[in-house]
């Protein structure tokens, strides 16, 4: 009990830092890959989707995409919330502004629309609406 204390204060600790003191160019190396990127779009143009409507709109498998929500929940871009067994995940509210920017300024971009349109299309069409 005392070492799940611990562990959940040394997370909390170590997720505070990586918000405070993330660097912009530790920032966009995490957007850098591509997934992480389009997960990052449709969760900011939606306000928060679970891993099951992004790997149904991203077409890649739910450990592919599971492991770059962990990345982006580790950095502290990301905030996770379980609903019974789903995963939703949200922007953090606390990240820097700098990086609050940039995210709305992806997000309000009409070619980056127009340039993973059919991952938002897919999203729209998702035919399993069981985990929500």
């Amino acid at each position: 009990m005392l070492v799940s204390f611990f562990w959940l204060v040394y997370m909390d600790i170590r997720i505070w830092l990586l918000v405070v003191i993330m660097l912009p160019h530790q920032f966009f190396k995490l957007l850098a890959d591509e997934t992480r990127l389009r997960c990052l779009l449709l969760i900011a143009r939606e306000g928060g989707l679970c891993v099951c409507e992004l790997t149904h709109a991203l077409q890649e498998s739910q450990p592919k995409v599971s492991r770059h929500l962990a990345q982006m929940r580790q950095s502290g871009v990301l905030v996770d919330e379980r609903r019974g067994q789903w995963v939703y995940y949200h922007i953090a509210t606390d990240i820097p502004g700098w990086a609050r920017k940039v995210i709305d300024g992806l997000r309000d971009s009409n070619c980056l629309k127009e340039q993973y349109q059919e991952d938002t299309q897919r999203l729209v069409h998702i035919d399993d609406k069981s985990c929500v």
